[in-house]
């Protein structure tokens, strides 16, 4: 039997009446289109979080390259001109960073300096993420300091507060002296991921370099044009500029550890779903396994006007290539439909949910808790993992009706005759 002949026959038992045996086919893709939904919405919730993550910490947090100096660190300054002729980078900041009590009002936390120029949170990425809570969203004097939200609310800070900033620094016979500074609080900025802010203390660069020691951390921060594809590239043409006592790391490099950890539990997360597609290909060769059944008759017709045991085999194989076809698309088509509205779909659910919860005198309820994940999912689909969850989807069935459709093809069509 020709290709299109079965084709055609398997057409019509899946399209067919329900007691034809086209039930056990519909019903098998409907279990394939359900199992794929959560797929799909895991994929774009996952690759949003990442990339929406991943992304702040490289405009706000890492940038996309930094250049350390272990010889000459006080010299990074020097070549700055240098690094901002190179072809492809946006531009370059002399960065230094410690750690430092912050004293407010009512209390007092631990907080991250970053003392960096003020030109870096105008940057058209650090404005793209940085959300101004309050104040202005730049530090103009030495004495001026932007606060993460979340450090702001726990020392009780307000815009135009003063507060007090304890350092350590090494005193002329090498002894660690505290130093306490005084700082006015000129804004409150908030990048929209709480571990990425939750300690930002912000000092302008040369405010930094009166209270923090020698020995902290000081660097050039890089961004680029294309830092997702030319990182690797920019490396190369910045070490040629610098030379060798220059080290220069990607953020790859400096997020090595984080990056492979979000990797990972997308990773992780795909497979248990694939597990349930897997499962719900099985379906599909108990639903084979059924039309068989059915059309006995049918078979026993073709085998006896000539169909080979292979003809007979392709048609039900056909059946379960439609199938999961069929399934896979409607799956993935929903799939997609509610990743894409994923966000005003967990507000709603957070707002009915709130609704019930404050009835019963509780708080209001959120599904993603703004400590530790997006307060909105960037939507990022990524096609190529689509067109081969698809292709899995599909090959799974075809491969769990291998057996049953070799069956049929084996079939003796007198024995089946005089059973019918």
């Amino acid at each position: 039997m020709k290709n299109r002949s079965c084709f055609f026959i398997e057409v019509r038992y899946l399209l067919g009446r329900a007691h034809e045996g086209g039930r056990y086919l519909r019903g098998a893709a409907a279990g394939i289109a359900v199992s794929l939904i959560p797929i799909m919405v895991t994929l774009i919730v996952a690759d949003g979080m990442i990339r929406g993550i991943v992304d702040r910490y490289l405009e706000l947090g890492t940038g996309h390259l930094q250049v350390f100096s272990f010889v000459d660190p006080e010299g990074l300054e020097g070549v700055t001109g240098k690094l901002r002729e190179i072809d492809g980078v946006r531009g370059v900041w002399p960065e230094q960073r410690g750690m430092g009590v912050l004293v407010g009002k009512k209390g007092k936390a631990g907080a991250s300096i970053r003392a960096i120029e003020p030109s870096f949170w105008q940057d058209r990425g650090s404005l793209e993420y940085l959300k101004l809570v309050a104040g202005t969203a730049e530090a103009k004097t030495e004495r001026d300091m932007l606060l993460g939200e979340s450090l702001a609310a726990s020392i009780g800070a307000e815009i135009g507060d003063t507060v007090r900033l304890m350092t350590i620094s090494a005193g002329a016979d090498g002894r660690n002296i505290p130093r306490v500074t005084a700082f006015a609080v000129s804004g409150i900025v908030s990048s929209g991921y709480h571990e990425l802010d939750a300690l930002w203390c912000i000092i302008t660069h040369e405010g930094g370099q009166r209270i923090l020691s020698s020995d902290s951390s000081s660097s050039l921060i890089v961004k680029i044009d294309y830092p997702y594809t030319r990182a690797e590239d920019t490396v190369w043409s910045l070490y040629s500029a610098l030379g060798a006592k220059y080290s220069i790391y990607t953020w790859k490099d400096l997020m090595h550890s984080q990056y492979s950890s979000y990797e990972s539990t997308r990773q992780m997360l795909l497979f248990i779903m694939a597990l349930i597609v897997i499962v719900a290909a099985v379906n599909v060769s108990s639903a084979t396994s059924m039309l068989v059944i059915e059309r006995q008759r049918d078979i026993a017709v073709l085998k006896v006007t000539g169909a080979s045991a292979n003809g007979v085999a392709g048609i039900f194989l056909w059946g379960s290539f439609l199938t999961g076809l069929c399934g896979a698309i409607i799956g993935i088509a929903i799939g997609l439909l509610l990743g894409y509205f994923i966000n005003p779909l967990i507000r709603s659910l957070e707002n009915v949910l709130s609704f019930f919860s404050g009835m019963g005198g509780g708080s209001e309820v959120k599904i993603l808790d703004p400590g530790f994940y997006l307060e909105t999912i960037p939507i990022i689909i990524d096609w190529t993992a689509v067109f081969l969850i698809g292709c899995f989807t599909i090959l799974c069935s075809v491969a769990a009706s291998w057996i049953p459709a070799r069956r049929a093809g084996k079939l003796k069509p007198m024995d089946l005759l005089r059973k019918n």
